[in-house]
């Protein structure tokens, strides 16, 4: 077979790696550590069959999780197979439903011109819903709403489309999880599950369509398959059931999306007919795989494995911690603007956290500094859709004059301040010279502009104006999200990370406050001349940047230097994930720390800062992954106090207990439960580690905590 790689040129294969590409037939599982080439094993395998077994490429699937990876993925094997040998079967999961559907979809009454609708689409069907049914979205979000939808699609998938999606579906609409269905076949609307349960469908409900789709895909491949859900793995199950040859591409270890579905325990159980594990890392120091190592062993749902590398070691790790939020940022912006000194380059950077909000005093330290940097894939803090939102309101407040300020905020909320009024506005500010929000008020008695929205808002910047010379930025920025109703509308805006990132901009004020001696100083004008630097930080396309970035953006990137931010217990682990999801929650949060760990080639800081958790005055601790890691693999800085570990420790037996308290004698096997969506079922068996139920209904079996089930 070809040794020629077309990212990396001449490439060889490890003997593992070999061993994988060679295994052709049956079922093969493959355990790839991160940085253990497996991306280049699939291509290599994919020219293995096409070119030294003689396969045509239209019988074989490989699957991705993402396009971009299916582009890359298709790129390298364009470079190791003959031109045409590269077909539209390298593609994601979705992908490949939507082209089966295509050519079957006909077989229910639906037109191959279908729609598929993407998380905004949802919404919006969801709110026509909601709204017809009178249902209060201060009460139920539409993003609530969806995930009652997914759990009533994914009870029964064949009950679901044949009451409710397929043209001869009755017209009526009992409730109104059915009427967004309805709403759905209207337009003959699929979401990205129904791709899945569709095609799932299909192949169940027409033996010639699954006859000729399980004989055409002698062999399918399937990369990052520790991300697939249930029905993935059911819909794989039916394609490879002709010829047996299913490859699977994966490692439990970085299984960091159970929250949106995904199984790895179906991975981990995998009876494969060949079995390898891929250990050998091409890109980390021997340091920073011990470190990962360590931590990810103390996980309980995974195929054992230690990552090893023939790299030498250049710097050890460092573990830092600050006596603040503020030195915490300091020490990463000294660190990265010292290695820019000493000839590294921005990109070299990468600094990762658990969560949005947690960017923010690292953006302003790196700006103040002028280091350039960008928020990989989403936008700067101050850029943020609802700061901007708030920092608007109070720009409007100082002063009458900022027309760019009232056009953004006038009609949010909603006020019946449309287009068509701000038109009319406009012209009569141009007429007489005067800004926007001067203008209004002297028109506000006019028949065009005299509305009760119209009066509250000009009453609510006037009450605001008349506050802050004696009120803190932080608390007025308080006033004006109730009385704007402002919070409520990001509460209805079902984005949980809008309200972090605006209590963390209150907390940013907060900061502001404390560090000004001078009242003066600590006014309104003086905070938003401050932040300006922030709003208006310049922004131009420059890839030689600094990179910050959620852990969740970063699996698959790979970094000279990394930063892991935040390392605080309750933040990261995320103590909210391990309540909704006990030990399951604890090892996925594991698995996120391995995974911003392994980004790392060549050199790993970690920090955390003392303080204060949130709003409730509960003290600050370093995070139980840093106690995981062997001290002799860290340079420590910043003094941490032994007592804070034991901070840790009581915050963790504290959390423990917590969710230990109650009646803890598992229901046994047969108990009669009955859940809101599900019904009434019996429960099959527990699972000590998860503390969850396998309960069995009418049609299906499902795994499930305690505090969603009732006794009957």
């Amino acid at each position: 077979m070809g040794k020629r790689d077309a990212a990396t040129g001449p490439v060889r294969l490890n003997a593992r790696q070999t061993q994988a590409v060679e295994a052709s037939e049956g079922r093969v599982r493959v355990v790839a550590g991160a940085g253990s080439g497996k991306t280049r094993v699939l291509a290599h395998r994919y020219a293995f069959l096409v070119n030294d077994l003689g396969i045509s490429p239209g019988n074989i699937l490989c699957l991705t999780f993402t396009n971009k990876a299916a582009q890359e993925m298709k790129r390298r094997i364009s470079g190791m197979v003959d031109r045409g040998s590269v077909n539209d079967f390298i593609c994601t999961i979705h992908s490949f439903c939507v082209k089966f559907l295509r050519r079957e979809i006909y077989r229910i009454g639906y037109p191959k011109s279908f729609t598929v609708i993407d998380e905004e689409d949802a919404k919006q069907l969801a709110k026509q819903a909601m709204g017809e049914f009178g249902v209060d979205r201060r009460k139920l979000t539409a993003e609530r709403f969806l995930t009652q939808v997914a759990a009533l699609k994914g009870y029964d998938i064949d009950a679901y489309i044949q009451r409710h999606l397929l043209p001869a579906s009755p017209a009526e609409c009992p409730d109104m999880l059915v009427r967004y269905m309805r709403l759905q076949l209207k337009h003959y609307a699929l979401d990205y599950d129904d791709l899945i349960y569709f095609t799932i469908y299909i192949l169940n409900h027409f033996p010639d369509a699954r006859e000729y789709w399980t004989d055409k895909l002698n062999y399918i491949m399937v990369d990052e398959v520790q991300d697939c859900s249930a029905d993935d793995w059911k819909l794989l199950g039916i394609l490879a059931e002709r010829h047996g040859n299913l490859f699977v591409v994966g490692d439990p270890d970085q299984a960091i999306y159970e929250w949106r579905g995904a199984n790895p325990s179906i991975f981990v159980r995998f009876k494969a007919a060949t079995d390898i594990i891929l250990n050998e890392n091409y890109r980390s120091t021997p340091d920073i795989l011990e470190i990962a190592n360590s931590i990810i062993a103390n996980n309980r749902n995974r195929v054992p494995k230690e990552l090893y590398t023939m790299r030498l070691n250049e710097r050890r790790a460092v573990y830092r911690h600050a006596r603040s939020e503020r030195e915490e940022a300091d020490f990463i912006a000294d660190t990265i603007e010292e290695g820019i000194k000493q000839g590294d380059s921005p990109r070299d950077f990468a600094v990762l956290y658990r969560s949005t909000f947690m960017s923010r005093g690292i953006e302003q330290q790196l700006l103040k500094r002028k280091i350039p940097y960008s928020v990989w894939g989403g936008v700067r803090f101050f850029e943020r859709k609802e700061i901007k939102d708030v920092i608007c309101y109070l720009r409007l407040v100082a002063s009458d004059a900022d027309d760019m300020a009232f056009a953004r905020i006038v009609n949010l909320p909603a006020r019946k301040f449309g287009a068509t009024s701000m038109g009319r506005l406009r012209a009569l500010a141009e007429q007489s010279g005067q800004p926007l929000m001067t203008t209004l008020r002297q028109a506000v008695d006019t028949p065009a502009f005299s509305r009760p929205q119209t009066r509250a808002f000009i009453e609510l910047i006037d009450n605001a104006r008349r506050l802050a010379p004696s009120m803190p930025v932080s608390e007025l920025t308080d006033r004006i999200l109730n009385d704007s109703r402002l919070a409520d509308h990001y509460r209805m805006d079902e984005r949980e990370d809008r309200l972090e990132n605006i209590a963390e901009l209150i907390g940013s004020m907060r900061e502001f406050e404390l560090s000004r001696d001078d009242d003066d100083d600590r006014a309104l004008d003086a905070y938003l001349q401050e932040i300006a630097l922030y709003t208006n930080a310049d922004s131009a396309p420059d890839k030689d940047k600094v990179k910050l970035m959620t852990i969740h953006q970063s699996k698959g990137l790979e970094f000279p230097t990394v930063f892991v931010t935040g390392l605080t217990e309750g933040a990261f682990p995320n103590h909210r994930s391990i309540r909704e999801r006990r030990q399951d929650g604890e090892e996925e949060e594991r698995r996120l720390m391995y995974v911003a760990v392994t980004r790392a080639e060549s050199m790993l800081y970690l920090s955390e800062s003392e303080g204060y958790l949130n709003d409730n005055g509960a003290l600050k601790y370093p995070s139980r992954f840093i106690s995981e890691i062997p001290e002799v693999l860290l340079t420590v800085e910043g003094n941490p106090d032994p007592q804070l570990f034991e901070g840790t420790r009581r915050m963790v037996s504290m959390l423990n207990s917590e969710l230990m308290t109650g009646d803890d004698t598992p229901m046994p096997p047969g108990t009669a439960v009955e859940h809101r969506v599900f019904g009434r079922g019996t429960v099959v068996s527990y699972d000590p580690a998860a503390r969850s139920y396998r309960v069995k209904f009418d049609k299906s079996e499902r795994d499930l905590v305690a505090r969603v089930l009732t006794r009957i």
